[in-house]
C-alpha cells in the first residue's frame, strides 16, 4: 500500500455521558478555530461556566438519539469509510486504503496518520466531511494534520480536499435523497434546507462558508425544479452570545408554523451523515417546535449517509484529489 484515504468527521463522545461529554467539549470548544475570543477572556468561561453546566444537558441530548452501535456519527462515518474502501476494490484500486478518524474525540488524526504510516501510505488524501469549507472545521482539521507532518521524518505526501459544496456528484446525491423522500411520502408545501451555523463574524472576517452554504441550497434547489418561495435556507446550532448567520431554524420553523403551513420537510445538506444536530436538534427538537406553534406535518429527510450514489461521489472526489496531488 503506498496511498491512502484519510475520511475526516468533527468528532463525538465515547458516551452519553456527562464525563464524556466533559472531555469531549473540552478538546472542541478548547480549539482556537472553533471559539476565536482571546484565551485570557475565554478559559474562564468555558473551565469555570461551559464545562460545569453544559456537558449534564448534552449528555441528555445524546442519549435520545444514542443506539447499540453508539454514536450515529461515529458508526456513519465508520460504514462510509468501508463502503468507500469497498468500492474502490471493485474498481480495481486495492491499492488504495480507506480509513476514518475525528477531529475531536477518538480515533483521532494524529492516532489514524501514524497508523497509516505504519502500514506503508506514502501519499494520503484528507476528506474533511464538510461539503461548505469553514475556518473552524476545514481549516481546523488541516491544522491537526499539519501538527502531525511537522513531526513526520519521512515526509508523508499529504493533500486536502478543502470543500465540495458544488460538487456534480454531491448535488446529485442530495438531489435523488429528495426525490427518494417524496416518492414516499408525497411533496412539502415548504422545504427547509437547514446549514450549521458560524458566528457573523467570521464571515465579516472573509470566511466563504455562508456563501457555499447558499450556492448548495441554489444549486439543489434549481435540480429539483423549486419555485422561489417553495424552499428555504436556514442556519442552526446557535451557541454564544455572538450574532451567528441568519435566518436561524428554530425562530424560522416557529414562524411558519403559527402561518399554517401544513407540511414542511427539513434537510440538512451540510451535514453528510445524521448527527446530534440532525436527530435531535431538528428531527426532535424543531419538530416539536413547528408543531407547537400550529404547524401541521413535520418530515425530516435523512443525511447521505450510506446512500450508494453518495458513496460514489465520496470516492471520486477522494481519487480525484490524488490524481491532481502526483
Amino acid at each position: 500500500m503506498s496511498d491512502a484515504i484519510l475520511l475526516v468527521n468533527l468528532g463525538t463522545p465515547d458516551a452519553p455521558t456527562a464525563p464524556a461529554l466533559r472531555r469531549y467539549l473540552a478538546e472542541f470548544l478548547g480549539d482556537r478555530r472553533v471559539v476565536d475570543l482571546p484565551r485570557p477572556l475565554w478559559w474562564p468561561i468555558l473551565h469555570g461556566i461551559v464545562l460545569n453546566t453544559r456537558p449534564a444537558k448534552s449528555a441528555a441530548k445524546y442519549a435520545r438519539i444514542w443506539t447499540r452501535e453508539g454514536s450515529p456519527l461515529k458508526f456513519h462515518t465508520e460504514k462510509q469509510a468501508k463502503l468507500v474502501r469497498g468500492l474502490l476494490g471493485q474498481q480495481g484500486r486495492q491499492d488504495v486504503a480507506v480509513a476514518w478518524a475525528m477531529r475531536y474525540g477518538q480515533p483521532s488524526i494524529p492516532a489514524v496518520l501514524d497508523r497509516l504510516k505504519r502500514e506503508g501510505a506514502r501519499r494520503i488524501v484528507v476528506v474533511p466531511l464538510y461539503p461548505q469549507f469553514s475556518a473552524s472545521t476545514a481549516l481546523s482539521a488541516r491544522d491537526a494534520v499539519r501538527a502531525w507532518r511537522a513531526n513526520d521524518d519521512t515526509a508523508t505526501d499529504i493533500a486536502q480536499v478543502e470543500e465540495f459544496h458544488e460538487d456534480a456528484g454531491y448535488i446529485a446525491a442530495l438531489r435523488q435523497s429528495v426525490l427518494d423522500h417524496w416518492k414516499t411520502s408525497g411533496r412539502p408545501d415548504h422545504l427547509l434546507m437547514s446549514f450549521h451555523g458560524i458566528p457573523k463574524r467570521a464571515v465579516a472576517r472573509g470566511d466563504p462558508y455562508e456563501s457555499q452554504c447558499r450556492r448548495t441550497a441554489e444549486l439543489l434547489a434549481a435540480e429539483l425544479k423549486l419555485p422561489t418561495g417553495s424552499w428555504q435556507l436556514t442556519f442552526q446550532s446557535r451557541f454564544g452570545a455572538a450574532e451567528w448567520l441568519q435566518p436561524y431554524t428554530q425562530p424560522t420553523l416557529e414562524q411558519l408554523g403559527r402561518s399554517g403551513v401544513k407540511r414542511i420537510d427539513v434537510m440538512c445538506p451540510g451535514f453528510p451523515a445524521d448527527c446530534l444536530e440532525t436527530l435531535e436538534e431538528i428531527a426532535i427538537e424543531c419538530r416539536e417546535t413547528f408543531l407547537a406553534a400550529g404547524g401541521g406535518e413535520f418530515r425530516y429527510i435523512p443525511c447521505l449517509n450510506e446512500r450508494p450514489d453518495w458513496i460514489a461521489a465520496l470516492a471520486k472526489l477522494a481519487l480525484d484529489r490524488l490524481a491532481s496531488a502526483a
